[in-house]
């Protein structure tokens, strides 16, 4: 949204930058108007390279020259002064306007005084939401829900929709509004680009696909493989003396070291998850192009083009305290499903953090080719209409919730699978033939075993 001539103010966001490892939010360090992009969207910066040029406004003695990121008035060595005229009665004291608060950035910055919330933990994009939304202290939300208590974004919209007679909103009267009244917050980092991704999603014609699945044979084999869980997801208690008789004793007083799932993919008990997914990946072995994505295109009159990919990438919505995350689990196909119940657990211990502590290993650029929203762990429904943005894929299921029905003289475990494919690309007819390939491998579990993969 930052545009040539457009006026932006301190800590307003100027663009964001993505590495192998994180992804920053670069702010403004001044108040002025943006007069050259020096990197366009896409490019690749280098470290300590100019990003645009900023015309500073100069108040007072704060003024300051324009350069890169921070860029260069006219005329440097005339500093441009408010001049205020004061009535010849000499009766109304003169006016002058409060000095610029500076960015931490600004070389002519001394750094923070000590008193009220100077050294409270919190990023300058944070400290300058907390104060257009009338907090003035960020003591008053210590400790926050970051690490080594820092206070995050999360913590301020959580104080605000509190509503506490604490929060002075913004106000041009400077009279605090009324305990109770609405609050207008913007859309957090994660939100947005999902606001951004479900309005590109209206350029993909979705054909819609819905069936039930029969999960009485998967349901009956839990109880087993719930017995038979490997240690490195859940280990075993410590115990004093090692049992007397162990499939160890062949390495005498020096076994080798076990390998050990990291302890956010431990867990107890196996769900259907894991075998819907494993079952899916097998039907996408099947089906081409169910593993295909849409290559970009670097001209918009060339003729689009397919990756098909040797394995089965599937993507698993996570909800979390900042909006909708998609990690992959890569090659699901070549996994038991005790390895996908292990990343899903990881995923769900991420998701819980604040931010979100997903990497570029669960979040990979090129994403999956089917998306899966288990809906039916959260609510009751058993249909949805979930919808496929531009990247996601060709397709995306929601998994509704499970229920038992009479079908003559036995009950059947059933639930309902709701499917919107990208119709550009996937036929209606490959749709449902799909559909009913996943349904073989759901319903007669014994294919996986004899599979073997």
């Amino acid at each position: 949204s930052v545009k040539p001539s457009s006026s932006v103010q301190i800590f307003d966001p100027l663009c964001e930058v993505q590495s192998d490892k994180a992804s920053v939010e670069i702010t403004s360090p001044y108040d002025g108007i943006i007069k050259e992009i020096l990197v366009k969207e896409g490019e690749i910066a280098k470290v300590g390279a100019g990003l645009c040029l900023i015309e500073a406004t100069e108040e007072d003695d704060s003024a300051q020259g324009s350069a890169e990121v921070t860029s260069s008035t006219s005329n440097p060595e005339l500093p441009v002064s408010k001049v205020v005229e004061t009535p010849k009665d000499g009766l109304s004291p003169p006016v002058t306007s409060p000095p610029r608060r500076k960015h931490p950035l600004d070389p002519t910055n001394e750094g923070p005084k000590i008193g009220t919330d100077a050294h409270v933990l919190a990023t300058p994009s944070v400290r300058h939401f907390a104060r257009h939304s009338g907090i003035m202290d960020l003591s008053l939300l210590t400790p926050g829900s970051g690490r080594d208590g820092r206070i995050e974004r999360a913590d301020v919209e959580a104080y605000l929709a509190r509503g506490t007679e604490k929060v002075e909103p913004k106000s041009t009267t400077g009279t605090p509004t009324p305990s109770g009244e609405d609050v207008r917050l913007e859309l957090g980092r994660t939100r947005y680009a999902m606001w951004k991704s479900m309005k590109r999603s209206l350029e993909i014609p979705h054909f819609g696909y819905s069936s039930t699945l029969d999960l009485t044979a998967l349901n009956s084999l839990l109880p087993s493989m719930n017995s038979y869980i490997p240690q490195q997801f859940n280990p075993p208690p410590a115990h004093e003396y090692p049992p007397p008789i162990s499939p160890d004793a062949i390495w005498g007083s020096s076994p080798p070291q076990k390998s050990t799932a990291a302890p956010n993919s431990h867990y107890s008990r196996l769900t259907m998850l894991p075998l819907l997914l494993k079952a899916l990946s097998r039907a996408m072995q099947e089906w081409p192009i169910f593993r295909s994505s849409l290559n970009p295109l670097s001209n918009p009159d060339d003729r689009p083009s397919l990756t098909v990919r040797q394995h089965s990438d599937i993507a698993v919505a996570v909800s979390t305290h900042t909006g909708l995350y998609t990690p992959v689990i890569q090659a699901v196909d070549r996994k038991s499903p005790y390895e996908i119940m292990g990343e899903l657990r990881q995923f769900q211990s991420l998701g819980r953090q604040t931010p979100a502590g997903f990497t570029p290993k669960e979040l990979p650029k090129r994403g999956a080719t089917i998306s899966v929203s288990n809906v039916g762990a959260v609510g009751k429904g058993e249909w949805a209409a979930p919808l496929l943005v531009p990247g996601g894929g060709v397709a995306i299921v929601a998994i509704g919730r499970a229920k038992w029905v009479e079908r003559g003289n036995s009950k059947h475990l059933e639930v309902g699978v709701s499917w919107s494919a990208d119709h550009r690309i996937v036929e209606g007819a490959e749709m449902a033939a799909f559909v009913e390939s996943w349904r073989s491998w759901v319903e007669e579990p014994a294919r996986l075993i004899a599979d073997g993969r």
